[in-house]
């Protein structure tokens, strides 16, 4: 009976060693011991990182997937370094050992060349003298065993000297294999040098914007959501009317037309062709523009229109944020922001910068702070539709 519970549970237990996965190193041992595998660490971290991306966002998770970032890349940036190392150190022995054996096979293969000719002309003594030098025949009989062991011992010598210097050749292609490794590693380690400053740039920039509040976090979060949510159809919107270049088509929404879906009154002004996201700059017209006072432009980012449509909204204009900046942060992701947030300091008044179809809509913020987001769009009929957020359109 006990034989057959064993047989049972051995399946089971079977099952549960192969299913409990025991980590080599663990976060702290990679936090804190340098001599830790830097291969587990990376996976370990890596695991981590893929973990925060599933919690529910909140300033502390990003901060510490910033943080886990980091420190990927550092190990990957210390393993690249050892590596270089490594490779140069097997490098030079390689170079010493292939001089110096190249140089002593040269000379040894001139030797044994010289032996073997010098055997075998030996070897063309005429039997006459041969016999004459020997003693009586036993000794003859050693001498021509002695001189035929002296030449297939010079061949084998010969061969294997060869055979060396074949080896040799192979090991140059060897360091020249490592060397190309290095070169590689080289360039890995620049990529991933450049690449940690960009990740501590944009944590910087995350806690410069977010101020380490966690309530202007979730705000600027669900309004980032609710905006990309927008322009790719997750919005209620309906025709409106027809609309001709320069016509009035709404007002920026305050707090109280749109609670808690802004980080304040602006316009979010968004240009799109044939699907595909553009730079707002290159269709606005060349206009003097001004900033907010202690405006931070590495993370908010300046403008330069170069375009022949007229703005959306009334001169002095003041930019908010500019196109394409805080990439790879929690809010806009690898592209940045889309398109430029802007304010008139003399009106709050919305007009349209082509002639269209105007469509308005609304969308609902959702999490912390429910909307809705009012926003206009304006289909031009030759695949540019610009798009206008932050506005109640009329």
């Amino acid at each position: 009976m006990n034989k057959i519970l064993l047989f049972l549970l051995i399946p089971l237990l079977l099952l549960f060693f192969s299913a409990t996965k025991i980590d080599s190193v663990t976060l702290d041992e990679c936090e804190k011991d340098s001599s830790a595998n830097v291969n587990d660490c990376i996976d370990l971290f890596s695991q981590k990182i893929g973990d925060l991306s599933d919690q529910k966002k909140t300033l502390a998770s990003q901060i510490a997937q910033y943080d886990t970032q980091i420190k990927v890349t550092q190990l990957k940036i210390s393993e690249a370094s050892n590596t270089i190392e490594q490779l140069e150190k097997e490098i030079g022995i390689l170079g010493f050992r292939i001089g110096y054996v190249s140089e002593s096979i040269g000379r040894l293969e001139e030797l044994v060349k010289k032996r073997i000719v010098a055997t075998y002309q030996q070897s063309f003594t005429s039997n006459l003298e041969l016999i004459l030098a020997s003693d009586d025949f036993a000794d003859l009989m050693l001498r021509l065993q002695y001189l035929k062991q002296v030449q297939e011992n010079d061949r084998r010598v010969l061969a294997s000297l060869q055979e060396t210097r074949s080896n040799y050749a192979n090991q140059k292609d060897e360091r020249e294999v490592k060397q190309a490794a290095i070169e590689e590693n080289k360039n890995k380690l620049e990529v991933l040098s450049a690449s940690l400053d960009s990740q501590r740039k944009d944590k910087e920039a995350f806690l410069a914007v977010t101020k380490n509040d966690e309530t202007r976090f979730q705000r600027l979060l669900s309004q980032a959501q609710a905006e990309r949510a927008i322009v790719f159809g997750g919005g209620k919107d309906v025709f409106i009317r027809e609309v001709n270049q320069g016509e009035t088509i709404g007002t920026i929404a305050s707090h109280g037309a749109s609670p808690g879906c802004s980080s304040g009154a602006h316009l979010h002004f968004e240009v799109h062709k044939n699907g595909s996201v553009q730079d707002p700059k290159d269709y606005l017209q060349s206009t003097s523009v001004q900033y907010p006072n202690n405006y931070n432009s590495e993370i908010y980012g300046t403008v330069s229109p170069r375009g022949d449509l007229p703005w959306p909204i009334n001169s002095p204009i003041q930019i908010n944020q500019g196109f394409g900046v805080q990439k790879n942060s929690s809010f806009y992701g690898p592209a940045g922001h889309q398109g430029i947030d802007m304010d008139s300091l003399s009106s709050s008044t919305v007009k349209a910068v082509k002639s269209g179809k105007l469509y308005g809509g609304s969308i609902n913020c959702g999490g912390q702070y429910p909307g809705p987001l009012y926003y206009a769009k304006i289909e031009h009929g030759d695949g540019l539709v610009t798009w206008y957020l932050h506005m109640v359109p009329q």
